[in-house]
């Protein structure tokens, strides 16, 4: 073995970052999807792709699979038999370690050491490796029931905003004037076809409308509202992963960064920027698993 490859793969896209065994970077490369929730296949195929460039990048020699340990932090790692069937088509590499790429996040941004994450963008999840071992997830349950403090979940309260506006249950507002831009229309048929259609990622594009509301010179207190209550929701998930207060924090997710101004001084005091991103967080769960393998 000569060589470690970290792997962040998931629903749009996969990162592979190789290393000597003195952790040097040496490449990195791109490809599509590596979720496992879309298949074994794919997810290989792109890891794959990804690690030659990065091998090409590297210029050294295509070595095989074989001189590779490979550390992965997946999206649906969590999932038994997605697991499975992408360890049933392992291609030969002479260690593998996979994870979530949520815990690789984790490892990342505290370079292998105790720590918290709270990634909020189109979604949200917070993740912590506590000081004695031992781990959690919280929210992290989907933009339709949960995700609290997200895009998509803001965007939502936006939407719903809208719907009342147009039918006199509240006035129609600055932000309520700013959706029905977006949907196309004031109207309620219109609005209830855009709604049909859309998914996670319209919804969370909304979230732009609410933040240009919540300041400026065309402020509406009920999108300055929602901003407070996606800042009190990333509090609430801060203090959950870490009740004791005593470890860094660290954020990701373009909400997030953007609410982080606005946390109190006890979240804020906490925050730490990043070391690094999961493909990072790969390469130490996979040094870690080597090391362990040692002793």
């Amino acid at each position: 073995m000569r060589f470690f490859l970290g792997v962040d793969g998931g629903g749009t896209g996969t990162r592979v970052r190789l290393s000597d065994l003195n952790g040097r970077i040496l490449g990195q490369g791109e490809a599509g999807p590596s979720a496992l929730g879309q298949g074994a296949e794919q997810a290989w195929a792109n890891i794959l792709l990804a690690a030659r460039q990065a091998q090409l990048q590297a210029g050294g020699d295509l070595l095989d699979w074989s001189h590779y340990a490979i550390g992965l932090g997946l999206s649906g790692a969590s999932v038994p038999a997605q697991v499975e069937a992408f360890l049933t088509l392992q291609p030969g590499f002479a260690l593998l370690a996979l994870d979530g790429d949520g815990f690789t996040t984790v490892l990342g941004a505290h370079g292998g050491q105790p720590g918290a994450v709270v990634a909020a963008g189109t979604g949200t999840v917070g993740e912590v490796l506590r000081r004695d071992g031992s781990r959690a997830c919280i929210s992290g349950w989907g933009w339709i029931c949960g995700d609290e403090g997200s895009g998509a979940w803001l965007g939502l309260k936006a939407i719903r905003h809208a719907h009342q506006a147009q039918d006199g249950r509240v006035p129609v507002g600055p932000l309520a004037r700013a959706v029905f831009a977006v949907v196309g229309s004031d109207e309620r048929e219109p609005i209830l076809a855009w709604c049909a259609q859309a998914g996670q990622h319209a919804y969370a594009s909304l979230a732009r409308l609410v933040f240009d509301h919540a300041e400026g010179p065309n402020v509406d207190p009920v999108a300055v509202g929602f901003v407070q209550e996606a800042v009190v929701e990333l509090e609430r998930l801060a203090l959950a992963l870490d009740p004791a207060a005593d470890l860094p924090l660290a954020l990701c997710g373009s909400i997030a960064l953007r609410l982080a101004p606005n946390f109190s001084g006890t979240i804020a005091g906490r925050c730490v920027s990043p070391q690094g991103d999961s493909a990072d967080g790969a390469l130490h769960l996979v040094r870690q698993v080597l090391q362990k393998l040692g002793n």
